[in-house]
């Protein structure tokens, strides 16, 4: 990994370089998506299942689009009995973590005979994109499907891309199943997007789209926004340890490493005051790339977004973390508590060496959809908050008018809003 002692210019030039790799600026494909969602706008079904042929290969019609109850049975069945309890102990700690988020109506209510409150309501119906193709990745169906499912989502639609058979993953139907999904559609890409936005023949319309996917995805979920809401739209990728001359660079350099195998395009940056720990990881991270399945992979990611950088103190350490907002980050220092306090911008924050970032990915219990690409610095990780609305409450009583209507007045009559003033004066006229 190239090692960078960092300065005013060359912080500038890794920030540049990290941001070409926002789905924002892949203009290239917008045209492309755009064709696919009017299509699907237009045509309902006949569209899903023209682009599903055209990219998954896989023959589907509105009698097979459905995931049935006997596909999911068939596919607990083949799922290992050791990876079924693991994810149901992965399971709980999401559940129980996202518990705590729960928001309830409030209601205030004073002797001067007004009433003010909120009212929380879950969304009706919302979508969950799960990628599909050769890989697996049930952590992302438990993260995007358990937060819902607290917050009292009445139904849960998954889409996730058919095999060349036109059946799901059997994995990923599992882990759908036990997080408690309403019903599973056989289409993805861009097309299953536009589906969850507009609704057609046989998928439902939903309030909210939220989940992970690649670039068609991403794009699309951008199109459709307006006319349904999304999570976010989300870039590859990244993870930031920030570390002093405590830090084990052993363990730096797998932490590295775990985050540059999702993709090319991941970004996997330390940043830390020790030269000699840099030199250190960049040597251990030489010698682990070989060992590992996705090593080719690793070492394209590495090469254009991994970066060593040494700094002069914690202080221009901890500057640069906030620049970055980084979608994970470790703190591997003397004092990680400490140092957390000062840090403003990261979806999640792992303290000591022994909270690596895949703790967060399958485990622990916090949501492991993050914001990316710098949107850490007014984005939040996925929970149960985005999967409810807030209605304002406003009751007052006859007496409670009386006493504010002239000051109501005041205020509409100084923007010119005369039928403002005048709802209020009529209850007092004579």
């Amino acid at each position: 990994m190239r090692i960078v002692k960092l300065e005013e210019t060359s912080k500038k030039n890794i920030l540049s370089d990290l941001l070409k790799r926002d789905p924002n600026q892949y203009t290239d494909y917008a045209d492309a998506v755009q064709k696919i969602v009017n299509c699907v706008k237009a045509d309902g079904d006949s569209a899903v299942f023209r682009y599903t042929k055209e990219f998954d290969k896989a023959d589907l019609n509105k009698d097979t689009l459905r995931v049935t109850d006997e596909e999911i049975k068939e596919a607990l069945n083949q799922v290992d009995e050791a990876l079924l309890t693991v994810m149901k102990k992965s399971m709980k700690n999401i559940r129980t973590f996202h518990e705590k988020q729960r928001q309830y109506s409030w209601f205030d209510s004073k002797p001067d005979g007004t009433i003010l409150g909120q009212k929380v309501t879950s969304l009706e119906r919302v979508g969950v994109y799960v990628p599909g193709g050769k890989a697996a990745y049930p952590s992302s169906v438990l993260m995007n499907i358990i937060p819902a499912e607290v917050a009292g989502v009445d139904e849960i639609v998954m889409v996730t891309p058919p095999g060349v058979d036109g059946t799901v993953n059997p994995v990923t139907l599992a882990a759908a199943h036990l997080a408690g999904v309403t019903e599973v559609y056989k289409v993805g890409g861009a097309q299953a997007i536009a589906a969850l936005a507009f609704g057609t023949e046989s998928i439902p319309r939903v309030d909210k789209i939220v989940g992970p996917g690649n670039i068609f995805v991403a794009l699309a979920k951008k199109a459709v926004y307006g006319h349904t809401s999304i999570d976010s739209i989300a870039g590859p990728s990244e993870i930031l340890v920030l570390a002093d001359e405590s830090a084990n660079p052993r363990f730096v350099a797998a932490d590295l490493l775990s985050q540059a195998e999702h993709d090319e395009l991941a970004s996997a940056i330390l940043v830390t005051t020790s030269m000699e720990l840099a030199e250190k990881v960049s040597k251990e991270a030489e010698a682990f790339v070989d060992e590992l399945s996705r090593s080719q992979i690793i070492k394209k990611s590495l090469t254009h977004y991994g970066y060593l950088l040494v700094v002069d103190s914690m202080k221009v350490a901890i500057e640069v973390v906030n620049e970055i907002a980084p979608e994970h980050l470790e703190i591997v220092t003397k004092n990680p508590f400490e140092d957390m306090t000062k840090i403003r911008n990261a979806g999640a924050i792992f303290l000591g060496e022994y909270s690596s970032e895949p703790l967060g990915d399958y485990f622990a219990g916090p949501n492991h959809v993050l914001p990316t690409n710098g949107t850490a610095r007014f984005f939040s990780a996925l929970s149960v908050d985005d999967f409810i609305k807030k209605s304002s409450i406003v009751y007052y009583s006859k007496d409670a008018l009386m006493k504010v209507h002239e000051d109501i007045e005041t205020f509409a009559q100084a923007e010119q809003l005369t039928a403002h003033a005048n709802s209020v004066k009529v209850r007092f006229s004579e």
